[in-house]
C-alpha cells in the first residue's frame, strides 16, 4: 500500500500543500483550467490577425511604403533597387534591417506588410500583459481586445511604416516602466533605458516619451528611484542608440542626419491646426477615449502611479505633435494602447465598485451594462477597421492610412513596357517613389522644393523641366489624381508640359468610384504621357 494512500497521511499532505500555496487538484484539471484561461487571448490574438491580414496586398504601397521597403532592399542589395533608393535617409534603420533579412529571400510587398502585422499582434500582447500586471487580467484581456480592432492600430499595422515597430517597442518601455514602479527593482528601470533606445531606432520621435517618463517620475512621489539607476538607464539608452550615428558615420554620410533635421525644424505645415481633433479621435474610437476620461472621473478616489503613468504617455505626445506644425495620421499612435487600457479599467474597475446603478427609478446590475458597453465598444471600432480596410472609392486619401490604388500596377507596366534607363516626370516624389519601386525606373518630383530648407533632402528639385524634356532626359511624364488633390498648380503645370512637348496617353490606370446617383464609373487616377521633344 502506498504511504500517500493512508487517510491521515493524505489529509496532512493536503493541508501542507494549502498552506504552501501548492494546488491540490490534479494535474489533468491544472492544465484545463490553465487552457480556458489562455482561450480568450488566443480568441484576441487570432481576431487581430485576421482583421490585419484581410485584403491586405490588395492595394499597393503609397509612398512611406515604398521609401522603407525601398531601404529594405537596398540594405539586402537588391538589383536596380538597390540603386534607386538610399539606405540612409530621415529615420533610424531598426525596422528596414529586419525587412532586409526577408528580402534576403526576395523583394515582396507582401512580405514587409506581413512583417507589420506580426509586429502589430506583438503589440497586442504586450498590451495583454501590461494590463494583467498594473489592473488584473481582465482588464489586460479587454484593454487587448480593444487594440486588437481599433481602427488607428489597424490602419497603420497593415502597411510598411515605422510606427508600428514604433508603438510595439514603446509600449513594452511602458511595461518595463510599470514593473519598475510596482516592484521598485532597478533591473527594469536600467530595461527601461535600453526599450527607450529602441524606441528611438524604430524611429526617431520616440525620443519624445523621454518627456513621459520624466512627468510621470516627477509627479509620482510614491515612486523612489536613485540617481545612479537613472543614470545608468541613460546610458544605456545611450549604448542602445549609438549604431545609428556611428553607421551614418562610418559610411560617410554623417551630414544626411544634419540636413534632415533642419529639414525637419523648417518643415511647412501639411494640414490644419485641428487635424488631430478632427482624425485621430475617430480612428481610435470615440466610445474608447469617452470611456478613458469617464473613468478618470468615476474612479477618482482610485487614483494612484498607475493612472498618472497613462496619463503622462498620452499628454506629452498629444501637446507636442499639436505644437509640431507637421502634422501625420499615424504620428499619435503610442497613446493608443495607453488609451484601450484606460478605457477598459473603467469597465472593469466600475463594475467591482459599483454592483448596482439606479437608473429612470430602476436598479440594474453594472455587470449586465458592461457587457452590454463592452459588446457596442467592440463591434464600432471592428465595423470602423472593416470599412478602413476596404478599397478606397475615391481619387483621394490621407497620407498613412493605406495604399495608393492605381500605384503597383503602373509600376508594373513600366517596368514591362519602358525601356530600361527611361527617365519619368511625376507631380510630386509621393508618386514617384511608389512607380520607382515598382517600375524600376528612376523618377523626378516636379513640385520639390527648389529652396533646401523647403525639400526632403533625398528629393533632387527639376529646376528647368522644359530643358530635361527638350535634351531627351525625360521621356514620360506621370499625372496622377492623389499628387493632383493636394497641388493643382503642379498639376496643371504638368499637363501644360504634357500639351507642348506633344504628349501621348501611353497608359492610363482607373478606379471604379461610385456617384451621387449611385451609377458606378470608371475614374482615371493615374496617367502616363509619353513626349516628345
Amino acid at each position: 500500500m502506498n504511504i500517500r494512500e493512508i487517510p491521515f497521511i493524505r489529509k496532512w499532505m493536503l493541508r501542507r500543500d494549502t498552506a504552501l500555496g501548492r494546488s491540490t487538484l490534479p494535474a489533468t484539471h491544472t492544465q484545463s483550467i490553465a487552457l480556458s484561461k489562455l482561450i480568450p487571448l488566443i480568441f484576441v490574438m487570432t481576431l487581430a490577425v485576421v482583421i490585419r491580414i484581410w485584403n491586405i496586398n490588395q492595394i499597393g504601397y503609397n509612398s512611406d511604403e515604398a521609401v522603407y521597403a525601398g531601404q529594405a532592399a537596398a540594405i539586402a542589395q537588391a538589383p536596380i533597387l538597390k540603386d534607386i533608393f538610399p539606405v540612409f535617409r530621415a529615420h533610424p534603420l531598426l525596422f528596414q534591417f529586419v525587412l532586409a533579412l526577408i528580402f534576403q529571400f526576395g523583394v515582396s510587398d507582401v512580405g514587409g506588410r506581413l512583417l507589420s502585422v506580426v509586429i502589430g499582434v506583438a503589440t497586442i500582447y504586450i498590451v495583454y500583459r501590461l494590463g494583467s500586471l498594473i489592473y488584473g487580467r481582465n482588464t489586460g484581456l479587454l484593454a487587448a481586445l480593444f487594440l486588437a480592432v481599433m481602427p488607428y492600430h489597424v490602419v497603420v499595422t497593415r502597411q510598411v511604416l515605422l510606427d508600428g515597430p514604433l508603438v510595439l517597442c514603446s509600449t513594452l518601455t511602458l511595461y518595463l516602466l510599470a514593473r519598475f514602479s510596482k516592484t521598485g527593482d532597478p533591473v527594469w528601470i536600467h530595461a527601461t533605458g535600453m526599450g527607450m533606445g529602441l524606441t528611438f531606432l524604430a524611429k526617431e520621435t520616440g525620443i519624445i516619451l523621454l518627456g513621459a517618463i520624466y512627468a510621470f517620475l516627477a509627479l509620482s512621489s510614491e515612486i523612489r528611484v536613485r540617481i545612479k539607476d537613472l543614470a545608468l538607464s541613460i546610458a544605456l539608452m545611450a549604448i542602445m542608440i549609438s549604431p545609428f550615428p556611428v553607421s551614418l558615420w562610418l559610411s560617410g554620410v554623417s551630414r544626411t542626419g544634419k540636413q534632415y533635421f533642419i529639414w525637419q525644424l523648417f518643415r511647412r505645415p501639411n494640414h490644419t491646426w485641428d487635424f488631430y481633433l478632427t482624425v485621430v479621435p475617430i480612428a481610435i474610437g470615440i466610445l474608447v477615449i469617452l470611456l478613458a476620461i469617464l473613468g478618470i472621473w468615476l474612479l477618482r478616489k482610485e487614483r494612484t502611479w498607475r493612472e498618472k503613468l497613462l496619463i503622462a504617455w498620452i499628454l506629452v505626445p498629444v501637446i507636442f505633435f499639436q505644437i509640431w506644425p507637421t502634422k501625420g495620421f499615424q504620428y499619435l499612435l503610442p497613446i493608443a494602447p495607453a488609451m484601450a487600457l484606460l478605457a477598459s479599467r473603467t469597465l472593469v474597475r466600475w463594475h467591482a465598485i459599483n454592483k448596482y446603478i439606479f437608473l429612470f427609478g430602476r436598479r440594474l446590475s453594472t455587470s449586465y451594462l458592461k457587457s452590454i458597453m463592452t459588446t457596442i465598444v467592440v463591434l464600432t471600432l471592428m465595423i470602423s477597421s472593416l470599412q478602413s480596410v476596404q478599397i478606397g472609392e475615391s481619387g483621394t486619401f490621407i497620407a498613412g492610412t493605406g495604399g495608393v490604388p492605381g500605384g503597383r500596377e503602373t509600376g508594373i507596366w513600366l517596368r514591362e513596357n519602358v525601356p530600361a534607363g527611361a527617365t519619368l516626370l511625376t507631380i510630386g516624389p509621393s508618386m514617384a517613389n511608389i512607380i520607382q519601386f515598382y517600375g524600376y525606373h528612376k523618377a523626378y518630383g516636379l513640385s520639390v522644393s527648389l529652396n533646401p530648407l523647403h525639400r526632403n533632402p533625398s528629393y533632387e528639385p527639376v529646376t528647368n523641366p522644359d530643358y530635361l524634356i527638350r535634351s531627351n532626359e525625360i521621356q514620360y511624364l506621370v499625372w496622377d489624381s492623389y499628387s493632383a488633390e493636394r497641388s493643382v498648380f503642379f498639376s496643371d503645370k504638368l499637363i501644360q508640359l504634357a500639351m507642348r512637348f506633344n504628349g501621348r496617353v501611353a497608359h492610363t490606370e482607373s478606379i471604379t468610384i461610385t456617384t451621387e446617383d449611385g451609377i458606378q464609373i470608371e475614374k482615371p487616377v493615374i496617367i502616363i504621357y509619353k513626349v516628345h521633344p
